[in-house]
């Protein structure tokens, strides 16, 4: 019974617009949509690389990567803790405890992830796209583009599961954002907080929001994909 009242409560500040609800959610989501896009900038270029050259080292640098896919957060955000901190080589900085160490820190979680995912997407792409591209004319980097082309789906997929790690990672949220209200605070530190504090009410409707978004974005990502298919 006291389950099912936590729960109504819970919709209510959900479906009220409870300021700090959506302080939280909104702070999350612009937090992990931004280390999604670093990461990318970072890891598709390297992606397409392995994917399409061939190169002493390469099965090292993929196995590297696949390896990193499982990193402990709460280790990656040590590391990190200890490099933003004042009397680390990052800590004149003064990033620690704030959004941008999240989301540096949430950038280089992913970036192994969305190099895996979007290298196994460029290589399932027929070799003979980058070479009939550059037989019509093309420079390399067009080429390299019309690669990307095909590989747009296995890509698509890739930002969305990486953007999910992001928005539900708790340790390197809490190691070098602190958990402050109104300045660092996130979905999953916040949940973690205020179940510890007994609020019960405000953590369900955060995790609530936290599961509709992960569930709600892949869903959606999946329906349009299989869409593009049908279309094809």
């Amino acid at each position: 019974m006291e389950m099912l009242e936590g729960i109504a409560k819970a919709l209510q500040l959900i479906f009220s617009g409870d300021p700090r609800v959506l302080e939280i959610t909104l702070r999350s989501l612009f937090i992990s949509s931004a280390a999604t896009s670093i990461a990318l900038l970072w890891g598709i270029p390297i992606a397409l690389a392995l994917g399409t050259k061939n190169f002493r080292g390469k099965l090292f640098i993929k196995s590297f990567f696949n390896a990193m896919i499982g990193v402990p957060t709460v280790g990656l955000g040590l590391i990190l803790y200890l490099i933003f901190s004042r009397a680390g080589p990052l800590g004149i900085l003064h990033l620690l405890y704030t959004p941008a160490a999240i989301i540096v820190g949430e950038a280089i979680l992913i970036l192994p992830l969305i190099i895996s995912l979007a290298t196994t997407a460029v290589e399932a792409v027929d070799p003979e796209i980058m070479g009939l591209a550059r037989t019509l004319g093309a420079a390399e980097d067009q080429a390299a583009i019309a690669v990307l082309k095909e590989a747009f789906n296995g890509i698509v997929v890739a930002s969305i599961a990486s953007f999910n790690r992001a928005i539900a990672e708790l340790g390197i949220a809490l190691m070098v954002g602190g958990n402050i209200a109104g300045w660092t605070e996130v979905l999953t530190t916040a949940i973690s907080n205020e179940t510890a504090k007994g609020n019960l009410e405000l953590s369900i409707a955060l995790g609530i929001i936290l599961l509709v978004l992960v569930f709600g974005i892949t869903l959606t990502t999946l329906a349009l994909n299989a869409f593009q298919r049908k279309r094809k």
